[in-house]
């Protein structure tokens, strides 16, 4: 504190300038001059970090400090009830003053910092519109999709209406109705994947046939497309697969039938000059039955890996609709005949495509998916 006689005046002046009150007999700090005071200290240090700020987060900060509920200029306005009431007015009107003029800062100085910023965005993110445009890559349909697509084509042309069953399939629509009772060995055959007891992931679209079959009384002339499953895995076979199941009931239906069908359909899949052969086979659903092999187009029928050296693919299974899968579903097999038929998408598209790992189509690789 300077010496009173350094001020050159008498004493009463000196506290005077201080802001001090004189009664007599005593001297005390005015509350209304203390607190004006502070008032003009705030609002200069609030513009100083005002201006000394780089961002809009830092002036937020700013901003809080001084305006925000706990804020310096707050405290002052909320100790404004100890003022006597020819100070409060005055007091209340200065702090307004402060409060407006730091509200009009920072809202110039955060006009400021965006404008800088804009600024610098134009200059770091500006575009050469002079460049060539990115083209889109153009997405295509998954090979076994295409496939998939065109099997259901040639079938509906030749009158067969398309129907959908679950995956996740009830024991006797996947096995028992299809005269695959619990205990029979063709069970083995089909490496299933069982959720309980009597539910099944569906190891063939069978099922869909006696659903169908169920719901609808002949004459019906159906295919059902679908993914099934089955504990298998090599460069033929996969977990998971897609199948097509095809049967014909009405009255008189013969294996020429059969025959005619899939035969015209391998000649509209494969082209014309394609060998085919039915070879005896046994399937629990259908008697007689019969596989369906058509000449290797990996190897042009001198042998491969794929067709295991014998010149020929399996591509599909058929047979007549055995007469106890009738009896399940309630018809008249003394009045009616039918057959059915079932093949692996994957495996025709090994074969159309001339592929020869079936893994190649799940593994996701653009190289080789371009290609379809």
């Amino acid at each position: 504190m300077p010496n009173i006689k350094e001020m050159g005046s008498s004493p009463s002046l000196f506290f005077l300038n201080l802001g001090l009150a004189i009664t007599p007999g005593r001297i005390f700090l005015s509350d209304r001059m203390i607190m004006k005071d502070k008032l003009v200290k705030i609002e200069e240090a609030a513009m100083q970090a005002v201006a000394e700020v780089v961002s809009e987060v830092e002036l937020q900060q700013v901003k809080a400090r001084f305006l925000g509920r706990k804020g310096e200029v707050t405290a002052i306005m909320k100790g404004m009830g100890q003022l006597s009431s020819e100070e409060r007015p005055i007091i209340g009107a200065l702090s307004n003053e402060v409060k407006d003029r730091l509200e009009s800062a920072f809202s110039e100085r955060q006009e400021s910092l965006r404008q800088a910023f804009m600024k610098e965005r134009l200059v770091t993110e500006q575009l050469d519109v002079t460049l060539p445009g990115r083209s889109q890559r153009q997405g295509y349909k998954h090979p076994i999709t295409q496939v998939t697509e065109e099997v259901v084509e040639i079938f509906t042309a030749l009158g067969f209406g398309v129907a959908e069953g679950p995956e996740v399939e009830k024991d006797f629509y996947n096995f028992e109705a299809l005269n695959i009772p619990k205990d029979h060995p063709a069970r083995d055959m089909q490496d299933t994947f069982y959720i309980s007891e009597e539910v099944v992931l569906r190891t063939h679209t069978s099922p869909v046939q006696i659903r169908t079959m169920l719901e609808q009384p002949p004459p019906v002339r159906v295919i059902a497309p679908g993914t099934v499953y089955r504990r298998d895995s090599d460069i033929t076979h996969s977990p998971m697969f897609h199948q097509v199941e095809g049967f014909l009931v009405d009255r008189k239906v013969t294996f020429g039938d059969l025959k005619g069908i899939l035969t015209t359909f391998i000649t509209e899949f494969f082209g014309q000059n394609i060998d085919v052969r039915f070879r005896p086979s046994f399937f629990p659903f259908t008697e007689p039955s019969a596989e369906v092999d058509i000449q290797c187009v990996i190897c042009g029928g001198s042998g491969c890996r794929v067709c295991k050296q014998s010149g020929w693919l399996e591509i599909l299974g058929s047979g007549m609709i055995d007469p106890e899968v009738f009896k399940s579903v309630d018809y008249d097999y003394e009045l009616y005949s039918g057959f059915a038929f079932g093949m692996g998408i994957e495996r025709i598209a090994m074969l159309k495509y001339g592929v020869n790992d079936l893994r190649l189509f799940f593994e996701n690789d653009m190289r080789f998916l371009k290609q379809f």
